[in-house]
């Protein structure tokens, strides 16, 4: 194997992480990068130097690593800002492609935070697998209200849910309220997400409603890997603009 030392006044780890940055652009998502013995030999350097370099990439969310598999080039976060839209309107106006894996659909005595909310003893609960482009994005559990939607299991629920309502039962979510918090992907729910144990999630709690009638109760976990949001904020207290036109 040829070698490609490292020269010049910079610390070399600085100098590798610029190297594998431009290799991992190249390569492109999903790419595995040569193993760390591999970039210890062409580069030669240390064993501490590369995981130096590797894991500052992996911080910037360039690389990721797979127990026993290797470390691989991640794909580019989805972002998002907060507006009332469904998962498919959302990934269409990205210029992705949803689609949705219906996991459960069945009418059940809902828990009591979603009871409370929806004020009723039986309603409709979805799992769906939301998916851009082919990749995992999220798992929904879903709610929704059986008085407003009595016959919902029997449709097809795996494009947009807020184009059925609208379209079926002309309920139009114009309302919501939604908290955000981080969790760890385990088990059942890693798997799903084809994420590796422990990756960070988002995890969205929306309480919609239309014309003041609620309608819907969904808990969505994103992979923090492949998704990210963006808010715009100001004050309150910023003061409005002075009206033009006076003397």
């Amino acid at each position: 194997m040829s070698r490609d030392r490292l020269i010049g006044s910079r610390p070399k780890h600085a100098q590798l992480r610029a190297r594998l940055a431009e290799l991992a652009n190249a390569l492109g998502p999903d790419a595995a990068i040569p193993s760390e013995r591999e970039l210890m030999t062409t580069h030669d350097v240390s064993r501490a130097t590369v995981r130096k370099a590797i894991e500052s990439l992996i911080a910037d969310g360039l690389l990721s690593r797979v127990q026993g598999k290797g470390t691989f080039v991640t794909r580019p976060r989805l972002e998002s800002q907060l507006h009332l839209a469904s998962f498919s309107q959302d990934m269409r106006r990205r210029g992705l492609e949803p689609s949705t894996r219906l996991l459960a659909v069945e009418r059940a005595a809902p828990p009591g935070e979603v009871a409370a909310w929806l004020g009723e003893d039986s309603s409709w609960r979805l799992e769906r697998l939301r998916l851009a482009d082919g990749q995992p994005i999220a798992l929904e559990e879903s709610w929704y209200s059986a008085t407003l939607l009595p016959d919902l299991g029997a449709h097809d629920l795996g494009d947009s849910i807020y184009a059925l309502l609208s379209d079926e039962y002309g309920v139009a979510i114009d309302a919501a309220e939604q908290t955000l918090w981080g969790e760890s992907a385990e088990g059942t729910v890693a798997r799903l997400l084809a994420s590796p144990a422990h990756t960070p999630l988002l995890v969205f709690r929306r309480l919609s409603s239309s014309l003041g009638r609620p309608v819907e109760h969904v808990v969505s976990r994103y992979r923090g890997d492949r998704y990210q949001l963006h808010m715009s904020l100001r004050r309150d207290d910023t003061p409005p603009p002075a009206p033009e036109g006076r003397d």
